[in-house]
């Protein structure tokens, strides 16, 4: 895949893009540059405007100016994948963050965007457990689904996917992905050793874009992480767990470039191509005839306003939301999930099972009660209820405390063993509590 030696010539730098003139054949979409006689200087062309015109991101932060040659012999860029990507830890070009030992036992391929819909992709649901009580009843993962947990900063986010990476993939059974986007070095390297002190590091590939990283860097990370998880869902014909933290950053990244290419902002101040964006990745994470991608992805929530814009995109891409919340967070309750407001479209009996499936409308009648209900008895007391109030009363505080529960990830911190609860159990003690069994 190549388009041949390209010459370019500066003409304008605004932040990290640049805009350069060329002449003869256009370059191609993901075509690398790099700086007259500085190889390392990367430039990855984004687009052509006026048909003479490239635009390109500035991969290394490098200064340039006004007539400055840039040079490509039509190399795109290329993801390592293969037996020797496993365990091993990667920015947005494919290059190693955590050690300069040369891989070994890799090919390559080419970064892309692969939005094809699969029509005749298997279509057998098939849930996965995670052992986190809250979220196999109210949010259960569904193979090939999209599951988003959002919630404003320092609910838990961060905590809950890495539970969630540890508890899936600690069968060993499916490949699992890890893409860290905008958020801090520290909790990428706990990740790392958390999942190499389980023995987990092996099945594990991880993409890095963390804060201290430039706009394009961060905002390439994810497309670079889901060209390698097709790459290991098609050929090697197997299933991926996607894990993603924290999303916003991309669409974030998305509208710090936005705006250094002079584009108008929508309404609430993202770019104008924010759904655009968003919906081109949510679909090369997806359900094919040869394996299937499942994405987690935790979402910040700006301000802790679910209106925001972004969110509300994000919504709409999702299968399951589960939303965490600072008032159930000081209540001491983790993981802090609202139990009201966490959602799901695959809580039907065909997927999860009559008896789940029935029981959910159960659980939210009682802890809607139990809503309708605080106020009154913050001012009259419990005693002052009907029985039958205080009875769905007491049965939504044990729902409550039931669904909280202890993480293998924090032991270190609290001292206080981590929970695996099979689904089965869960459902048992959930209509134990339900029915009065």
């Amino acid at each position: 895949m190549s388009s041949g030696q390209l010459k370019a010539e500066v003409q304008s730098v605004n932040g990290l893009v640049v805009k350069a003139e060329f002449a003869g054949r256009p370059p191609i979409l993901g075509q690398l540059l790099h700086l007259f006689e500085k190889p390392d200087l990367q430039f990855l062309v984004i687009g052509v405007q006026d048909s003479d015109v490239l635009v390109a991101l500035n991969l290394t932060e490098t200064s340039l100016e006004q007539g400055d040659k840039l040079l490509s012999n039509g190399e795109i860029l290329k993801l390592p994948v293969g037996q020797g990507a496993m365990g091993r830890v990667f920015d947005a070009l494919g290059r190693t963050l955590d050690s300069d030992d040369p891989l070994k036992q890799i090919s390559y391929v080419p970064v892309a965007d692969d939005t094809e819909i699969n029509l005749d992709a298997a279509s057998a649901d098939t849930v996965i457990e995670t052992g986190i009580k809250v979220i196999d009843f109210f949010a259960p993962f569904v193979r090939g689904r999209k599951v988003g947990i959002l919630g404003g900063a320092g609910v838990g986010k961060t905590v809950l996917t890495t539970e969630l990476m540890h508890n899936v993939t600690r069968a060993g059974k499916d490949l699992s992905f890890f893409v860290g986007m905008g958020e801090r070095i520290r909790e990428a390297f706990e990740l790392y050793q958390t999942l190499k002190e389980a023995n987990l590091l092996k099945n594990t590939v991880m993409y890095l874009g963390q804060m201290n990283e430039n706009a394009a860097m961060r905002f390439l990370t994810a497309r670079s992480a889901a060209t390698v998880a097709r790459y290991f869902r098609d050929a090697n014909k197997t299933d991926v767990l996607f894990f993603v933290d924290n999303i916003y950053r991309y669409l974030q990244a998305g509208n710090e470039l936005s705006t250094q290419l002079d584009a108008a902002s929508s309404e609430g101040g993202y770019q104008p191509t924010l759904f655009s964006e968003l919906s081109r990745f949510e679909q090369n994470l997806s359900i094919s005839k040869n394996g299937s991608i499942t994405a987690v992805q935790s979402i910040f929530v700006p301000a802790d306003d679910l209106s925001d814009p972004a969110v509300v995109a994000m919504y709409q891409q999702l299968d399951s939301v589960i939303v965490l919340s600072r008032q159930v967070a000081e209540r001491g309750i983790y993981p802090a999930v609202d139990l009201l407001n966490t959602t799901s479209a695959v809580l039907t009996a065909e997927i999860v099972g009559q008896q789940h499936a029935s029981l959910v409308p159960l659980v939210q009648k009682i802890l809607q009660k139990h809503k309708s209900l605080e106020g009154i008895v913050a001012i009259i007391g419990e005693a002052e209820l009907s029985l039958v109030d205080q009875n769905y009363y007491h049965r939504a505080q044990e729902l409550i405390q039931y669904f909280a529960q202890n993480m293998f990830v924090t032991e270190k911190l609290s001292g206080i063993k981590g929970q695996y609860v099979p689904r089965a159990q869960m459902l048992k003690e959930v209509d134990k509590i339900v029915n009065g069994g």
